[in-house]
């Protein structure tokens, strides 16, 4: 078990940015070890030594460091001069494509909250049209980076260079339908619908026409179905067919939040002890799932937290099921999962500095 270690990321100025640094400042493994924050530097800034992080998020101002921590203008000197053991990036897809390789070469292992390598399989990181894909060079890296979802892959993510965090969809959709697939309960050919829903930072800072509050407020719409870049982590990591589920993702007019509702059908008639015990044994050692007896999530109760909260209800013909997953799509569906999968890589607590 290793003590402590450095970090660094990159992409503080965003939302999962803030909740990152939030998490690391407040690290007990990393006390008096503050991440090293790197980015694109103006010369004005660059000329005081960078951006002051509480001018970044004023929110964590009178956190311990931060008065003496800057957003410092990014070079590979920098890291290395640090120390930097780890680098979390929380950057565009195409941005952690260029910065990866070089990180690694470096011996400078990686947790990626992009999704520029969680996809296996090159039909599904079809929708990111990446440059450099099918290259040797990018096949190489591909093959080392480990899904970050440490409920299915803990084993791997402990000895794992390149770390690839999880969608925030996909994390509400994959949490309760792999154990009852895995464990054959589900009729894969009736179908499975997931339909999901997020709130409105699940689209990143960068202001768009439809996460203006003139379009979010007050409405519910969805988008991207059968296209969303979700798609392919729900096949690879539950072991579907594109036939066999309908993703539906749904803009919620809520800062944040996701509660995906998926609606399936089972091979046999199931009771709630049978499917519960499947969930019981599945998250035996995952501390970041609660399973919900009597009700269903909701998102007012995982919102700002790590939780995966996870219920279900079964009709009266044993046979068919709704399940709801409710989680944080910053912290769960994250920063925080980057930070669960960092004590996880050290093996330290998995929940440590995340309740």
């Amino acid at each position: 078990m290793t003590e402590t270690v450095q970090t660094a990321v990159i992409g503080v100025t965003g939302y999962a940015g803030a909740e990152l640094a939030r998490l690391l400042l407040h690290h007990p493994r990393l006390k008096g070890k503050p991440p090293v924050f790197a980015g694109r530097v103006d010369e004005k800034d660059a000329a005081r030594g960078g951006v002051p992080l509480a001018e970044i998020h004023p929110e964590l101002a009178g956190t311990p460091l931060v008065a003496t921590l800057k957003q410092e203008p990014f070079s590979w000197d920098l890291l290395t001069a640090r120390g930097v053991e780890v680098l979390f990036l929380a950057t565009p897809h195409e941005q952690s494509r260029q910065w990866v390789p070089e990180a690694l070469a470096r011996n400078i292992r990686v947790i990626d909250l992009s999704g520029a390598w969680r996809l296996a399989h090159a039909p599904h990181r079809a929708v990111y049209a990446f440059e450099d894909d099918g290259t040797p060079e990018a096949e190489a890296i591909q093959a080392q980076a480990v899904y970050g979802m440490p409920e299915l892959h803990r084993a791997q993510i402990a000895g794992a260079r390149l770390i690839a965090n999880p969608g925030c969809y996909s994390t509400s959709v994959i949490l309760p339908l792999r154990p009852l697939v895995s464990a054959g309960l589900v009729d894969l050919d009736h179908g499975i619908v997931a339909d999901a829903k997020s709130g409105v930072s699940g689209a990143g800072k960068a202001p768009t026409a439809k996460t203006h509050f003139m379009y979010a407020a007050d409405n519910l719409s969805a988008y991207g179905v059968f296209t969303h870049r979700h798609t392919g982590e729900l096949l690879e990591q539950i072991g579907l067919s594109n036939s066999q589920i309908v993703f539906a993702p749904h803009l919620l007019p809520i800062p944040r939040g996701i509660l995906s509702t998926i609606y399936l059908r089972f091979r046999e008639p199931q009771t709630r002890n049978s499917v519960a015990r499947v969930y019981r044994e599945f998250f035996a050692a995952s501390p970041m799932i609660r399973l919900y007896d009597k009700t269903l999530p909701q998102i007012q109760h995982s919102v700002r937290t790590n939780y995966a909260d996870i219920g279900f209800q079964i009709a009266n013909d044993s046979r068919r099921a709704v399940v709801v997953c409710c989680l944080d799509n910053l912290l769960k569906g994250a920063s925080g999962q980057a930070v669960q999968n960092l004590n996880v890589l050290f093996g330290w607590p998995e929940d440590e500095g995340l309740e």
